[in-house]
């Protein structure tokens, strides 16, 4: 991937319909470069509708990812439901490969009470039997658990950085406001290079040329994040964000998860640009 773009967590609110392909026509009428298509609520589109999307997407030069279910669990302590799981997970990324996104979001697990060591050889298990699967079905998108935003949530930065170390085809989600929610820290211009460093030193060089980056306004308490905000009407320092992200040259895909959607996206691509023709 050759540069940073900036997109929409969903279909834009100004789009003509709300409909995936009417999205990605509303993202490129709009100047972005990328949309997250969100199966949130579950999986609603059938193979010819995903072969839809990537034609559209190929044809408006937009870059697509996909976000699964929120109903994902790999540490449950039933067994019914890390199956209910990994299909879920299955079922995303193989309409998201159809779709043409190279990547799958996820929010992995809960701790549930479980110790983080617990919880994390629990998680490894089931995500790496799932991503075997893949494997067998040629499927090559990248599965990206995501930097969460409280602390009962599995996904710490090192979490991620230990799944994407060890199991083949994971890669990290770093969404820089849950991370700011989860620790009410990490809102700095060197607090985020620390991340990036952080990455490059576990993953190489090659993680932050295919970075997958959530951002917005955040709300958050003592039991870390509670809501998405506005980025102008939260305390994230987005500008001092751009600012590493332009210093340390990473490139991919950056989603906008605001409320206000593609309004932000645009915030944040035009503050991109203007801090490019600055010279470092």
């Amino acid at each position: 991937m050759a540069e940073l773009l900036f997109g929409s967590g969903g279909i834009p609110h100004s789009s003509k319909t709300k409909t995936t392909v009417d999205g990605i026509k509303r993202v490129a009428e709009l100047g972005l470069g990328c949309m997250e298509i969100e199966f949130v609520q579950g999986v609603r589109m059938g193979e010819d509708g995903a072969r839809l999307v990537a034609d559209t997407a190929i044809r408006e030069q937009v870059k697509l990812s996909a976000h699964a279910p929120y109903f994902i669990n790999f540490n449950a302590h039933e067994p019914e439901k890390i199956r209910n799981s990994q299909e879920r997970l299955l079922q995303t990324a193989r309409i998201a490969a159809l779709c043409g996104a190279e990547s799958v979001v996820l929010h992995t697990a809960f701790y549930l009470g479980d110790s983080p060591d617990k919880a994390y050889n629990t998680v490894k298990k089931y995500l790496e039997e799932t991503l075997n699967q893949l494997r067998k079905e040629k499927n090559q998108v990248w599965i990206r658990p995501e930097l969460m935003g409280k602390p009962t949530q599995f996904g710490t930065l090192e979490e991620i950085l230990n799944l994407s170390t060890e199991i083949e085809g994971v890669a990290p989600c770093i969404d820089f406001a849950h991370y700011h929610a989860r620790t009410d820290t990490f809102n700095s211009y060197q607090e985020f290079v620390s991340i990036l460093l952080r990455i490059k030193e576990r993953l190489g060089r090659v993680a932050l040329n295919n970075m997958h980056i959530h951002v917005s306004g955040i709300a958050y308490g003592k039991k870390g994040e509670t809501k998405h905000l506005n980025l102008k009407e939260s305390d994230f320092q987005y500008v001092e964000l751009l600012t590493a992200l332009r210093d340390y040259n990473i490139k991919g895909l950056v989603i906008c998860e605001s409320p206000n959607l593609e309004e932000d996206a645009l915030l944040l691509q035009t503050t991109y640009n203007t801090l490019l023709k600055v010279d470092l």
